[in-house]
């Protein structure tokens, strides 16, 4: 159905170069909302319209045992059914002149033709011709098809409608700090660097990094994560998140356009202009039967006319019959009903598709490549192991003092003893005269003791032997705590394996899909994140460019290839394979090379883009055998192939075949909601 006038609006509108303005999504939205309301207006005028040519028709009258007869009736009908034909066929009539001005016919070009048979043939019978009107089937063809392109619409627009509210979500104005003052502004004149205080309950006016506080941040409307996440200084805040009791101050890093939810609602107005392969078939379905309409509606004609004993009339009748029942309701249906109701459960899921035909190719993927930093790792350092070497002092203590020291570093080392610190609950005790040297370590006073944080290097360049238990895991980083001079404990950390990556792996496995990582670590931590997730193989020491090389080694050698990374250094990777999955949400390198984002940055989700996508494509190959399924029968039979055995199907059973197509594309397209949990 891309090719309707609405959709062709759509296109134009996006090339416009203001649609990459701050008001784009704004624009968009205005221009679908009117168009919904343009096919809205025009099925309900259409229809009130229709009534009275019903209520003519002969054939109706006789299903309801009805008697209504008065002069001039039969002209009556033909000029509602004009208006009819004018004012709704309009937009197919349309849609019909740029499809064969465009490469070809599709589906305007079909029910063009359909409606311009009926309206011409029944006209002529009614200024003389023998014949049947066909007045009441142009009517309620045409009252289907712009029922169709409504729902269409409106059911896309009811898809983009999560991010209209995530756009409502942000506030109208910022607190700017500058210097000691405290000015209340408007968010669209928000730079980067500048600095902005969120109260506790507010929202965060633009994307910006913590300087300052700590709260918990509701960001289930942003990203899918429905537990308030804790933030602290050095944290990166969305715009749009709901801060919770504590109050914050963050320096703006990207606001307007270049903000996370400006690219979220940009991703998915591109993925609603993607024209997908399945849609093509849709669009050649169509296309063909509006060969078959003409071919085998002559071909009816000249058999009729030239080969029996049938008159020239009933040979026409046939023709028309052949060419309005080729067009079927249900095809205009087919493949929009499954993409709108795809692209709206997929959002809710966290899946941004900004490639339909990537997401519809996903039943294809035979071997997933991932990525290990940020994708089956959480990409942070976590506290695996505190041990202490002095009695009297308890692994808490221990903890407590070395987070009391690396709060006030921002080293990602630093960042995991102060998480873990406060995973525990511990107080932190204020710290005097905190120094950093790069390469060593940091320390700070507490009570009027000298606490260090230092690598190994250190201990080894001051003479100190290392603990023989410090490096039982050859992924883990060690750091040693000292008082004064003498070693007190250490504390082992390392990147944490997400706790989702374990399922989805088994899940994948089991699905016949291969899984393999490629990372830029070491042997040994490559080889430890393989044996715990049970890959099918890894590659260690990776480049960026390398990474790509494998993708295109496993596609030289058969597989169908996606390849998942957290969009950083793997963006040649993304672009290289059959499909690149963006595991984390708001990465420029993603925007520019995933064809789909998963926002919940979950592994777990990519089994449900495979499943869902394998069950989005099942739809749509079943509606498109439901939709054009019945022209097998019923083209044979309106042509009269079995006349001379008493059977030649009629419009009325024709047009209740069509209804019934519809009905079942419309219910099958609705059982894709239990497809994806």
């Amino acid at each position: 159905m891309n090719n309707h006038e609405h959709h062709q609006a759509s296109h134009h509108d996006h090339s416009e170069p203001d649609h990459r303005s701050s008001n784009g999504h704004e624009d968009h939205h205005d221009h679908h909302a009117h168009m919904i309301t343009d096919f809205k207006k025009r099925f309900y005028v259409n229809t009130a319209l229709s009534v009275p040519v019903l209520l003519f028709s002969q054939m109706i009258q006789g299903f309801f045992g009805l008697e209504l007869s008065f002069p001039g009736m039969s002209y009556a009908a033909g000029g509602l059914a004009t208006v009819i034909f004018i004012y709704g066929g309009w937009p197919f009539l349309k849609g019909l002149k740029d499809e064969l001005s465009s490469g070809g016919p599709g589906m305007m070009t079909l029910i063009g033709i359909a409606i311009s048979v009926a309206w011409i043939y029944s006209t002529a019978v009614v200024v003389g011709l023998d014949g049947k009107v066909f007045y009441w089937e142009l009517v309620t063809l045409i009252d289907i098809m712009l029922l169709g392109h409504w729902l269409e619409m409106r059911s896309i627009m009811g898809a983009s409608r999560a991010l209209e509210k995530l756009a409502a979500l942000m506030p109208s104005v910022a607190h700017k700090i500058e210097g000691e003052n405290l000015s209340d502004v408007k968010i669209d004149t928000l730079k980067k660097g500048d600095i902005i205080l969120v109260k506790p309950g507010e929202k965060a006016p633009a994307d910006g990094k913590i300087i300052e506080g700590e709260s918990e941040l509701n960001e289930s409307a942003l990203t899918g994560e429905s537990k308030p996440v804790a933030k602290s200084k050095g944290d990166e805040v969305i715009g749009g998140a709901i801060n919770g009791d504590g109050s914050l101050k963050i320096e703006v890093t990207s606001s307007g356009a270049d903000s996370y939810l400006n690219k979220v609602i940009k991703l998915v107005e591109e993925a609603q202009q993607t024209k997908s392969k399945t849609q093509n078939l849709a669009d050649k379905a169509a296309g063909w039967l509006a060969y078959i309409a003409l071919g085998v509606g002559v071909i009816t004609f000249v058999a009729w006319a030239f080969f029996s004993s049938q008159n020239m009339d009933f040979a026409l009748e046939r023709m028309v019959t052949v060419m309005i029942i080729t067009c079927p309701h249900a095809l205009g249906l087919a493949i929009p009903l499954v993409v709108s109701i795809s692209t709206a459960l997929s959002a809710k899921n966290g899946l941004l598709i900004r490639n339909r035909t990537a997401f519809e190719n996903s039943r294809k993927i035979s071997t997933v490549v991932f990525d290990k930093t940020g994708t089956l790792t959480e990409g942070n350092f976590g506290v695996n192991r505190v041990t202490t070497l002095k009695g009297g002092i308890s692994k808490n203590d221990l903890l407590k003092m070395a987070a009391a020291i690396e709060q006030n570093s921002e080293h990602p080392i630093a960042r995991g003893i102060v998480a873990a610190a406060k995973k525990e609950k511990l107080e932190l005790s204020e710290i005097k005269n905190f120094q950093a040297e790069k390469g060593k370590g940091v320390s700070g006073e507490i009570n009027g003791d000298l606490y260090s944080i230092v690598s190994p290097g250190y201990l080894k360049e001051q003479g100190k032997d290392l603990p023989e238990n410090a490096f039982t895991e050859a992924v883990e980083t060690v750091v040693f705590v000292l008082k004064g001079e003498e070693l007190i404990g250490f504390i082992a950390l390392a990147d944490q394996i997400r706790k989702e990556s374990a399922s989805a792996i088994k899940t994948l496995k089991d699905k016949g899909i291969k899984v393999l990582m490629a990372t830029g670590d070491n042997e040994q931590t490559a080889k430890s994140v393989s044996d715990q997730l049970g890959l099918d193989g890894y590659y260690s020491q990776v480049l960026p460019h390398q990474k790509s090389e494998l993708v295109e080694k496993l596609q030289s050698e058969g597989a169908f290839v996606a390849m998942t990374g957290d969009g950083v250094n793997d963006a040649p990777a993304l672009a290289k394979a059959n499909i690149g999955i963006a595991v984390g949400s708001g990465t420029d390198v993603a925007a520019e090379t995933a064809d789909i984002i998963l926002t919940n940055s979950s592994p777990a989700d990519i089994v449900n883009l495979i499943l869902f996508g394998r069950a989005t494509h099942r739809k749509m190959v079943q509606n498109l055998i439901w939709a054009t399924g019945y022209n097998v029968v019923a083209i044979p039979l309106a042509a009269g192939i079995l006349f001379n055995q008493g059977i030649m199907i009629n419009p009325a059973v024709g047009a209740a075949l069509m209804s019934l197509s519809t009905i079942i594309c419309a219910a099958n397209a609705q059982l894709l909601r239990f497809s994806l949990k």
